[in-house]
This record gives structure tokens, C-alpha cells and sequence, in this order.
């Protein structure tokens, strides 16, 4: 109905809810004590509560079972402790706890929790934010809620100590961070410490409950021998968000204008470089960016 055709409404001395477009569910209670509090008690089940993920906590589980096994053997080819983010029903917990490593588990949802504990003793199960937890372990890996993708990513990307992560999360977020049709700024900023790969598309069928769109599998590895200098870091990426958000009409006049190299300068090093004057920052390698921070903005060398 229109809001136009609408009757007018006698005034109600209800509160108005808030719609997410789905029926409203009552929130479940949230434990506030520290992690590791010891046992967590039993919040009272509310209508809606499903054995897929809660609506209102963001979750949709993964069901597939080839996906699942494949996100295995992605981290059975890595040594070293598990930090598993979302842990939901555990179906990604449980193929994670026969690799004979250290694993810990976090959820938000405390009833999944008390779950978990009980059918996984050997799993250090913590109730915890994964934008708050310590991201203390070798590996990462976690079915990440869509919503909550970009600032996950960003909190691990900043955060030192693991080597390697295996995250599922939304498709065009992977592809992007993964360079697919061209990076972003954010994979730029990072990509002198970390690679990223795509690995697989996982349709939105494969989850429960089921979204609105498809997931992708994205591998990011820490490098071994970094592109740039640690120390370098916030000078980096003040000059990769200078050159994404600069005006100047054409990537050499952008550059230009970014680092003060001078227009002649700057053109020399682009064809150095192999980069085209038509190219936009979206298209650049992480060693072309690389050469353009050492050759000009790099207070060191410039």
C-alpha cells in the first residue's frame, strides 16, 4: 500500500520498533563479563531463535560441507595456533580442532557459547566481540558477518603477531580486496605487508540463514620480507590516500601534485615503472606503488 492510500492512524501510545525489513526479534540478553568469566549462564530462548545464526546478531552459518572442508585444508597447510572468528554451531570449529593445533573459538552469542563448550572441551570457546578480542594467533580464520566485514579487516590489517588469515566474507569484498577489476585504496595502503587471493565464490544458498548475497573465500598471507619498511607504515599510506583522492585530471598530474616531485620528474618514473599515464590508482601493482614511494615521496630517496 502507498503512503498516500493509507488511512490515517489513531495516535498509540506504543513505543515505535525499529524495522531491518524482516519481523522484529527480541535481542538476546548480552553477557557483559570479561572474557575467560568462567561458565556463561543459559539466556532464555526468545521466538525466532533458529539452529541457523540469530538475525539480529548478523549471523548466517555456513552449511556446505565442501566449503567447509576446503577452508580446512586452506589452514591445514599453515603450522601454529587458530584464533577462529563467529564460531556460531561450530561447523568450522570442529574440522579446526582435528588439526592437532591450539585453537580458540569466540562468538558473540553467549548461548552458542555454553554449546560449544560442552561438545568441544578440547577448544578454548571464549565469548567475545571479534572487534574487540586480542588477535593473538598464527592463524585467522572465520565466516566474518557481512556487515561487519570492512571494520574486521581493517582492525586486522593493523594489527601485528599472525601470519596468515582465511576469511569468508562478502563477494565484492573479496574480489576487491583481492584486486579483481582493480584494487582498492585500503588493499593498496596494505598491500606492501600482505597478500591477498581469491580464492572461491560461495553462493548465498550455502548459508542459513540465507543472505541476500554470495560469500568469497579470501586468503591475506603476511609477507615475509615486507615491500616497505615497517617504519615507513603511516608515511605509506598517507601518500596511497593522497594519490586515490587527488585531483589533477591524470594519474601523472595527480602524483605530481601529491608527492611535489615536479611534473617532468614524475613522468620519468612512471615510465620507469611501466605505468601508463592512463592508468587510474585502482590499476597499480603493489611493486609499481612501491617504486613511486621510493622514487618520490620517500623522504630518504626523494
Amino acid at each position: 500500500m502507498s503512503r498516500s492510500s493509507r488511512r490515517p492512524s489513531r495516535p498509540s501510545s506504543r513505543r515505535p520498533s525499529r524495522s531491518s525489513g524482516t519481523r522484529s526479534q527480541r535481542a538476546a540478553p548480552v553477557d557483559q563479563r570479561p572474557t575467560g568469566a568462567g561458565p556463561v549462564p543459559t539466556p532464555t530462548r526468545h521466538p525466532g531463535d533458529t539452529d541457523g545464526g540469530r538475525h539480529e546478531l548478523g549471523q548466517n552459518f555456513l552449511t556446505h560441507r565442501p566449503t567447509i572442508r576446503q577452508i580446512s585444508a586452506l589452514v591445514s597447510d599453515h603450522d601454529g595456533s587458530i584464533l577462529e572468528l563467529g564460531a556460531g554451531d561450530g561447523a568450522l570449529t570442529r574440522p579446526l580442532s582435528q588439526l592437532g593445533r591450539p585453537v580458540t573459538a569466540i562468538d558473540i552469542d553467549p548461548r552458542r557459547v555454553q554449546q560449544l563448550r560442552r561438545s568441544l572441551p578440547g577448544v578454548r570457546v571464549e565469548h567475545a566481540d571479534a572487534l574487540h578480542h586480542p588477535l593473538a594467533a598464527d592463524g585467522i580464520v572465520g565466516n566474518v558477518p557481512f556487515g561487519l566485514t570492512t571494520p574486521i579487516l581493517r582492525r586486522l590489517l593493523a594489527t601485528g603477531g599472525w601470519r596468515y588469515a582465511v576469511l569468508l566474507v562478502q563477494w565484492e569484498v573479496a574480489r576487491k580486496r583481492a584486486g579483481v577489476g582493480g584494487g582498492t585504496m585500503l588493499t593498496a595502503q596494505s598491500a606492501p605487508w600482505y597478500e591477498f587471493s581469491l580464492i572461491t565464490r560461495v553462493p548465498a544458498r550455502h548459508f542459513t540463514p540465507q543472505p541476500s548475497v554470495d560469500g568469497g573465500i579470501l586468503m591475506i598471507t603476511r609477507r615475509r620480507r615486507p615491500l616497505v619498511p615497517a617504519a615507513d607504515r603511516r608515511a605509506y599510506e598517507r601518500f596511497v590516500k593522497a594519490v586515490f583522492t587527488g585531483r589533477g585530471g591524470s594519474l601523472p598530474k595527480i602524483i605530481a601534485n601529491a608527492t611535489g616531485a615536479g611534473s617532468r620528474r614524475t613522468r620519468h618514473v612512471l615510465r620507469e615503472t611501466n605505468i601508463v599515464p592512463t592508468d587510474l590508482p585502482r590499476d597499480l601493482t603493489p611493486r609499481q606503488w612501491r617504486q613511486l614511494w621510493h622514487q618520490l615521496a620517500d623522504p630518504r630517496t626523494g
